[in-house]
C-alpha cells in the first residue's frame, strides 16, 4: 500500500507532464534537420563529442532498472538485488570501454550485425540480427512497466492503459528525430536526474536522521540488521545454488548487453577512438557510484515503510521527503530518463531490422529509403515490445531475461571475432547455435538452472545462462581449434612441396649458370 496522493499534487504532476510532452516532441522536430540519411538517423553522423557520448550511454543505462526497479527490489529482497543493476551493467560499460570500445569503432559500423557480417559473413549477421532484435521486447517492457507504475502510483491509471501510453509518446518522439532527437535531449536529462538522486537521497537520510544524513544512515543500516540481517547481504552465501544464481545475474548484466545494438550504437556515434572508450569507461564508473543512491533508498525503504510502500518505491520516498514542487520535478526527472532509456532501445533493434535484414532484400529497397524503413521498423519494434509487456511478468525479470539471450548466444563470437584468428563462420554459427539451443527451451520450459530436472544435474543447481555460455564458448574453441590444426597441417604439406619446388629451381639455375660461364669463357 502506497501512500494516497493529494488532488492538488495530481494536478500539477499532470500538467508538468503536458508541458514535458510538448518540450519533447518540439526537440524532436528540432533534430529532423540534422537528419537527411540513414547514417544520421542511426548513429548521429558519427560526430558525438566526448561529453555527449558520455551523456547518452549513461542515460540510456539510466532507466527503469536503475531508478524504479532496482530501488523496489533492494526494499523487498535486499542487496543482493543490485548484482544485475547497478553492478552489473555498469561492469558492463566498463569493460566495453576497456576490450570493445576501440576495436569496433575503428572498423566504421552502422550496426553491431555489420560486425558479424564483416568478420563471419553474411549467414552469421542474419542469424545474429534474427537472435538480437527480440532481445530487446523484455528490456523495452521492462521500462513500459515501471512507468506505468508510476503513472498507476499518482493518476491511479491502470498499468494496461498506462503502458499503452507511454508505448504511443515514446515510439512518436523516435520517430522524429532518432539518435539526434535522443542525444540532445539526454545531457539535460542526466544531469537533472542526478542531481535529483543526490537530492532524494539527502532528504531522505536527513528525514528519518532528524537533520543529520549520517545518523540517517546508520539508523537504517542498524534497523535492518536487526530486523532483516539478510537484505544486508551483497551475495548470497546460503547455498551455492544460490551463489551462482547471483553470478548469472551479475554476469547477465556485465556481459550480456555488451553484444547490443544500444551501447555500440552509441560507439560508433562518437567523433573517436579516444572517444568511444573514455565515454563508456566514464559512463560505467558514474552509473555505478550513482547507481548506489536508489540502492540506499530501496534500504531506507526496507526499514521505516515495510508496508506501506510496496511498488514504484522511488517516487513514493520523493512524495513523501520532498516538497510538493520539488517532488513533482523529479517524478518527471524520472519519466525522462526512462523514456530515454525507451526511445534509445526502441531505435536500436529497429536499426538492426531495417539495416541487416529488410534491406537487404531487392523488395524493400525498390519500394522505400534507407531512412523510411528505419522508421518502420520502430514503429514495429515498438508495438512487440508492448505486447511483450502484457505477458504479466515483471521487470525484474524481463531484464534479466533480456540481458541473458545475448549473453548466451552472440558475446562469444563478438569477443573471439575481436581477438582472436583466423575467423570465419563456422566456429560463429556453432557458438550461437548452442548457446541459444541449450538456453532457449529451457527457458521457455521454465527452469532457472540446467536440466533442474535431470538426475545429477538436480542436485547441483548450475545456473541456466552461465552454462549456455559456457558450452557456447567450448564449442566456438573446439571448432576454432580443429581448424587451426587442419591449417598448421595443410602448411606443413606444402612445405617439403615447396622445398622440393625451390630446390629444383635453384639446380635450374645452377645449370643455367653453368652454361653461361662456359660460353663466355669459350
Amino acid at each position: 500500500m502506497n501512500p494516497p496522493i493529494s488532488e492538488s499534487l495530481k494536478t500539477l504532476l499532470a500538467i508538468t507532464i503536458g508541458i514535458y510532452v510538448l518540450c519533447m516532441f518540439a526537440i524532436g522536430l528540432l533534430a529532423t534537420k540534422k537528419v537527411e540519411n540513414a547514417e544520421d538517423y542511426i548513429v548521429a553522423g558519427r560526430s558525438l563529442p566526448l561529453f555527449l557520448a558520455w551523456s547518452t550511454i549513461l542515460a540510456t543505462w539510466f532507466g527503469a532498472g536503475t531508478v524504479l526497479t532496482v530501488c523496489t527490489e533492494v526494499s523487498k529482497h535486499g542487496l543482493q538485488r543490485a548484482g544485475l543493476d547497478p553492478l552489473g551493467s555498469g561492469l558492463c560499460l566498463i569493460l566495453a570501454g576497456m576490450f570493445f570500445a576501440r576495436p569496433l569503432w575503428q572498423m566504421g559500423l552502422l550496426t553491431l550485425c555489420d560486425f558479424y557480417k564483416r568478420v563471419f559473413g553474411p549467414r552469421v549477421e542474419v542469424i545474429s540480427a534474427l537472435v538480437m532484435i527480440p532481445s530487446y521486447f523484455g528490456w523495452i517492457a521492462a521500462q513500459f512497466v515501471a512507468l506505468a507504475q508510476v503513472f498507476a502510483l499518482f493518476f491511479n491509471i491502470p498499468i494496461e492503459t498506462g503502458v499503452a501510453l507511454i508505448a504511443v509518446f515514446g515510439t512518436g518522439y523516435t520517430l522524429l528525430g532518432g539518435m539526434w532527437a535522443v542525444t540532445l535531449t539526454d545531457a539535460v536529462q542526466i544531469s537533472l536526474v542526478l542531481i535529483g538522486l543526490v537530492v532524494l537521497t539527502f532528504n531522505v537520510l536527513t528525514g528519518v536522521g532528524h537533520g543529520d544524513a549520517m545518523v540517517g544512515y546508520l539508523s537504517v543500516i542498524s534497523t535492518i540488521e536487526k530486523e532483516a540481517p539478510m537484505k544486508l547481504h551483497w551475495i548470497p552465501n546460503e547455498t551455492p545454488s544460490a551463489f551462482w544464481d547471483w553470478v548469472a545475474i551479475l554476469a547477465a548484466g556485465a556481459l550480456g548487453n555488451i553484444p547490443g545494438q544500444d551501447l555500440m550504437q552509441r560507439v560508433f556515434a562518437s567523433k573517436s577512438a579516444d572517444t568511444a572508450q573514455k565515454a563508456c569507461t566514464w559512463a560505467g564508473i558514474a552509473y555505478i557510484v550513482f547507481g548506489l543512491l536508489p540502492v540506499l533508498l530501496g534500504l531506507v525503504a526496507a526499514a521505516y515503510y515495510k508496508d506501506r510502500i510496496t511498488e514504484s518505491v522511488l517516487p513514493a520516498l520523493a512524495h513523501a521527503f520532498m516538497h510538493p514542487v520539488m517532488a513533482v520535478i523529479f517524478v518527471v526527472v524520472i519519466m525522462s530518463a526512462v523514456l530515454a532509456t525507451i526511445t534509445s532501445a526502441i531505435l536500436s533493434p529497429a536499426a538492426v531490422l531495417a539495416q541487416n535484414l529488410l534491406l537487404k532484400t531487392e523488395f524493400v529497397r525498390s519500394r522505400a529509403s534507407a531512412l523510411t524503413v528505419n522508421r518502420w521498423c520502430v514503429v514495429f519494434i515498438a508495438a512487440a515490445s508492448l505486447a511483450m509487456s502484457y505477458s504479466g511478468q515483471g521487470a525484474f525479470a524481463l531484464l534479466e531475461h533480456a540481458y541473458s539471450v545475448t549473453m548466451v548466444s552472440l558475446f562469444v563470437p563478438l569477443t573471439m571475432g575481436i581477438y582472436t584468428k583466423p575467423r570465419n563462420e563456422l566456429p560463429a554459427l556453432a557458438s550461437i547455435l548452442v548457446g541459444i539451443g541449450v538456453w532457449l527451451p529451457q527457458y521457455l520450459l521454465g527452469w532457472e538452472h540446467f536440466l533442474q530436472t535431470v538426475p545429477p544435474f538436480d542436485q547441483i543447481g548450475l545456473s541456466l545462462s552461465l552454462t549456455a555460455t559456457a558450452l557456447s564458448l567450448v564449442s566456438y574453441l573446439i571448432i576454432h581449434f580443429w581448424q587451426v590444426r587442419i591449417l598448421k597441417l595443410e602448411r606443413q604439406a606444402e612445405l617439403p612441396a615447396a622445398e622440393s619446388s625451390e630446390a629444383t629451381d635453384d639446380s635450374s639455375t645452377g645449370d643455367s649458370s653453368t652454361d653461361g660461364s662456359n660460353d663466355i669463357t669459350n
